[in-house]
């Protein structure tokens, strides 16, 4: 029988009612006990790291998940971490690159409501990351409503429905109905994990809308060292306001500039129109091209824990990690 680590960290799989609303209140050994099935399929040990809401989860957060995994890699045949949605595909991102080609599953999973609603779907994600966590590939993954989607390729795209991930740009990599597993595809991972144990937060993210202003990108390029633009399309930057300037003089500082487009699916290309191809074929900057957000936001921090040299920071960025980017030819 497979042994599996539980990592519990909150969320609305572990929600009580507050009179404030819901709050993460029950642990590990809670929520295992409303799901007896899991015992016959494993043996289970529990570690509660946090109780916490995901929204409140930061990187420091992702880095304990991380160690937690690397101090007991050993002694476990997988893991299964419970996870509030509303953040987890930051946190499988993160994770796909703080633990790098582990060969034991590293599934998050959650739920929707709390695991004492009625009609809840906390009972059969958490059977089915259980279920993975003993059958399937390695590396990380999010298995939820059924699916299994790679840590780098999951978006939430639903808020309130039982479908609350997509995977982005990547197909999913297995489902799982009543306790078959149908795995389509996994994900190559080496013979031992390579583990990562720094982040840089110093990243952020500037969504654009029609009319952003000059001084937002300023302040943005100023206060970060590190910055993914989500633009329009394929990508482009406004020629209006002097968005260029700000740009080159970032880079000149030595800022890192990652641009990607807020459209779902199909990804960037920033040479297709004279917005993005100035601005590609004159500065230092990055494209994101398929990834999605939360990937190249984790990925910004992740390398720049390592390096601020760009030519460094171009080659780690554009090296693919847990199938997070496919890079054009040519691009």
């Amino acid at each position: 029988m497979k042994k599996i680590l539980m990592i519990g960290t909150g969320g609305t799989i572990a929600s009580d009612v507050t009179p404030e609303g819901l709050a993460p209140e029950l642990n590990t050994e809670q929520l295992l006990s409303a799901v007896p099935r899991i015992g016959q399929l494993c043996q289970v040990d529990c570690i509660q790291l946090y109780a916490l809401d995901s929204t409140n989860l930061r990187p420091e957060h992702w880095l304990g998940i991380s160690r937690t995994i690397r101090e007991n890699y050993d002694r476990y045949d997988g893991f299964v971490i419970s996870h509030g949605t509303d953040t987890m595909a930051y946190t499988a991102a993160a994770l796909s690159y703080l633990v790098q080609n582990s060969p034991k599953p590293i599934v998050l999973t959650g739920a929707q409501k709390p695991i004492w609603f009625d009609g809840t779907d906390s009972k059969r994600n958490l059977t089915d990351a259980f279920l993975y966590a003993c059958r399937g590939g390695g590396g990380v993954q999010i298995v939820f409503n059924g699916k299994v989607i790679l840590g780098t390729r999951a978006r939430k795209t639903y808020s309130k429905s039982f479908s609350a991930f997509s995977s982005v740009n990547h197909p999913d990599l297995a489902l799982i109905q009543d306790e078959r597993l149908l795995q389509y595809m996994t994900c190559p991972v080496g013979e031992k994990p390579t583990f990562y144990d720094k982040l840089d937060t110093g990243v952020g993210l500037l969504k654009l809308i029609p009319g952003t202003g000059r001084e937002l990108l300023e302040f943005m390029v100023d206060k970060y060292d590190g910055l993914v633009i989500e633009s329009f399309g394929v990508g482009g930057l406004p020629e209006y306001d002097g968005f260029y300037d700000v740009i080159r003089a970032g880079v000149e500082r030595g800022k890192l500039i990652v641009m990607t487009t807020q459209v779902p699916n199909e990804g960037s290309d920033l040479t297709v129109y004279h917005v993005g191809g100035h601005l590609k074929s004159t500065l230092r900057v990055l494209e994101a091209y398929d990834m999605t957000t939360e990937a190249a936001v984790c990925k910004l921090m992740w390398l720049m824990g390592q390096t601020r040299d760009f030519t460094e920071a171009e080659k780690l960025f554009y090296r693919p990690v847990a199938r997070d980017i496919v890079y054009p030819v040519g691009g």
